[in-house]
Order: C-alpha cells, then structure tokens, then sequence
C-alpha cells in the first residue's frame, strides 16, 4: 500500500500554491475591474485563475482520495486486530484445559519430590525463566537465600540446574506430537 500521509505532505505545498495564485489573481481582477483594464489582460488574468481553481480541484481531488484510503487502512486494521485477539482468545479458551492439567502435573511433581512450600515457589518462579535476583525480589528473601533453595530444590529432584529442572517439565511440549518419542529423555506430560 502507498505511504497515504506521505502523499498528502507532498502535495499540500502545490495546493497552497495553487490557493495563492488563485486569490493573488482573483485579488488582481477585481482591482483591474475597478480600474477599466483592457478585455485581453482580463481574459489572460481570468484564464490565470481558471489554470488555479483546476489545480485546487485537483488538490482537493488528491486529499479526499488520500483520506478514504487512510479511513480504508485504519477500517482494516481494525478488523486485523479484531481477528487477533478473536484468535488469541480462542487459543486461551482452547488450551486452558492443558494448561490447568499442566500446572496441576507440575504442583504434583513438585510434591514427590518432598519439595518445601518455599522450594516449590523457588521453583515455579524459575520455570517462568526468572534469575535467582528476581525470586528473591518477588520473594522478599535475599538473593543467597534464593540460590540456596534453588541448590536443595536441585538435590531433592536429582537435578543438575534449571536447565534440567526446564527441561524435566518443558522438553517433550516443545515438539509437535509428530516428532515426540515416548520414553526419550524427559516424561512425557502425560506420565507427570
């Protein structure tokens, strides 16, 4: 699509233009009325002023195309936008299910592992991809405090690191179910 207001900033000095001239003329046939000026320079003068008045038309032409095209533009963005959230919303209605199933497989998992209520907080936090700055900050706790839940959530799991504690609960979501192979690497959310 062509830059609409782009358009319009280009032609608005010719339109000016053409408004100037038209009245500088129309100021000067008036006055040469006034005055008895011959037929001849009234008739070039008016021609003048004819050549003005088909370029503010023309102007005038250019700025209404230019503004149904900016309402055009807007009209189907709108409709784009609306067609997004409609999509984003039905994906959310769509996958709540899997996500509460989700959430409730990852909770019971932390409670196999005899997880304490600040480990599993400790833990959820780093699954959302949050530092160990950031837990303490949400928590309220020292950032020390933070690593060393981290380092016994870690222990009681028989994880190395959030990378394996990510990957326990993530690895097989992130693979369309084409590709997944049931009992490689991480459980399948099913078995959580």
């Amino acid at each position: 699509m062509t830059d609409v207001t782009g358009e319009t900033r280009r032609a608005a000095p010719q339109g000016l233009v053409f408004f100037a001239i038209g009245g500088i003329v129309l100021i000067d046939v008036v006055m040469d009325l006034q005055e008895g000026t011959s037929p001849g320079h009234l008739v070039t003068e008016a021609a003048i002023f004819v050549l003005a008045a088909i370029g503010i038309a023309h102007f005038i032409k250019a700025l209404t195309q230019n503004n149904l095209a900016l309402h055009e533009k807007s009209i189907a963005l709108a409709r784009s936008l609306d067609a997004q959230k409609a999509e984003a919303a039905k994906w959310r209605k769509d996958a709540k299910a899997l996500i509460d199933g989700l959430a409730a497989a990852i909770d019971s998992q932390l409670d196999d592992w005899k997880l304490s209520s600040a480990e599993k907080e400790v833990a959820l936090l780093l699954l959302k991809g949050l530092t160990h700055k950031e837990v303490a900050e949400i928590r309220g706790t020292g950032e020390a405090t933070a690593r060393q839940q981290a380092r016994s959530l870690y222990r009681k799991a028989g994880l190395s690191g959030r990378h394996d504690l990510a990957a326990f609960f993530l690895e097989d979501l992130l693979l369309p179910s084409s590709l997944q192979k049931p009992g490689a690497g991480a459980p399948a959310p099913s078995a959580l």
